[in-house]
């Protein structure tokens, strides 16, 4: 359902095609892959070489992703993966599995190779922790299917950074070998053992234990916080995964009382349907003339007129190729900004906390301007 705010599969592909390494935001800069491994039956994580000047550029948190584009007959598709490793470590690596018919993972599975040149923008997303050395802090991190990829590369950080920290990861796959990262996840078990527990879900292979089999909803994440887990010690949860999952999740730790101040989550897929509209949003995105945006990016200003029925961002588009975006669904938060001045109303806010949008936040590849004047921050 679109709500109003106010401020406070694409064709088969044959070749990457790399443009000139840009400046700016919404830039791309041409990284080498070194190295494409298989990390589950449909899933493999690619590796990129970075010179010293990259090192930098790609500096990340752990939990940030990266944009990737590709061009190929006149034809750009861009796709977000998380970043699987920890930072740090001058390794810059992501996770892609293979969909259905998704052109972008179907040409990283059957044609990308060591040697070849994707696009890459800088890493972005806000699916962070604030680390502090000294603490004794308890995480749980809920992830379901590709969801584990920035989990993993927090949990890493976390373990190897808070030297008196726990974690427990509750992971929902199809199988064994459909699940991701598997051996990746036993060697942080051996190398921090008593710190980090693995709690694996599977929905078609049977275990012995009834428990662990079944999807990661509601009922399940419930029952494993009772059984497994010590909820008044855990300071921060981490859900990561599709929609329905993280949904019900949600819905389970808010009926267990846990505080919303303690929960972070990241949508890594939502199902294509149409947003609902409310009368109101709709009267409103029928009012005549045009729309004055101002778009406030990398230090510069850039004022133009768009329809109200269009997304801010694609209007931005038409006077600068550098506007940020990547899936257009609401899901990566790569066209984040602060609404400044005006009212917009967005169709989807998968990938805004309650925080961010309390604090003003939008997604501009969903936000329609609704009032006459609308000022947005991708710099805030």
């Amino acid at each position: 359902m679109r709500r109003a705010f106010r401020a406070p599969q694409g064709p088969a592909l044959t070749q990457a095609a790399l443009a000139p390494a840009d400046s700016g935001r919404g830039g791309f800069i041409g990284l080498r892959v070194s190295e494409v491994t298989p990390v589950a039956d449909d899933a493999v994580a690619v590796s990129f070489d970075l010179s010293p000047e990259q090192e930098r550029r790609f500096d990340f948190q752990a939990g940030q992703h990266l944009t990737l584009r590709l061009v190929t007959a006149g034809v750009e598709l861009r796709r977000t993966y998380s970043i699987c490793v920890p930072p740090g470590h001058g390794r810059l690596t992501i996770g892609v599995r293979k969909l259905p018919g998704g052109a972008f993972s179907t040409f990283v599975h059957d044609q990308l190779r060591v040697g070849d040149v994707l696009e890459v923008m800088e890493p972005a997303g806000h699916f962070t922790v604030a680390l502090d050395p000294q603490a004794r802090h308890n995480y749980v991190a809920v992830a379901a299917g590709s969801g584990v990829t920035p989990v993993i590369s927090i949990l890493e950080t976390v373990l190897e950074r808070e030297r008196h920290s726990q974690a427990t990861l509750l992971y929902g796959n199809r199988t064994v070998g459909s699940t991701m990262f598997l051996d990746q996840l036993a060697d942080l078990k051996d190398r921090h053992p008593g710190r980090f527990q693995l709690v694996e879900f599977f929905s078609r292979e049977r275990q012995q234990v009834e428990f662990l089999n079944g999807r990661l909803d509601q009922a399940k994440v419930a029952q494993a916080a009772n059984a497994l887990l010590d909820i008044e010690r855990v300071d921060n949860w981490l859900i990561c995964g599709p929609h329905p999952m993280l949904a019900g999740v949600r819905r389970a730790l808010e009926q267990l009382g846990v505080p919303a101040d303690r929960v972070r989550s990241e949508l890594f897929f939502v199902e294509d349907a149409p947003p609902e509209r409310t009368q109101a949003v709709q009267q409103a995105l029928a009012r005549p003339g045009e729309a004055m945006v101002t778009a406030r990016l990398d230090g510069r200003e850039t004022t133009f007129a768009m329809e109200r029925s269009a997304a801010i961002v694609d209007g931005l588009l038409r006077t600068r190729g550098d506007a940020p975006f990547s899936c257009k669904g609401g899901v990566c938060a790569t066209c984040r900004a602060r609404l400044v001045e005006g009212e917009v109303a967005m169709d989807h806010t998968y990938a805004l906390e309650p925080r961010e949008r309390e604090d003003g936040f939008i997604l501009t590849c969903q936000a329609h301007p609704l009032s006459d004047r609308v000022v947005v921050d991708y710099d805030a």
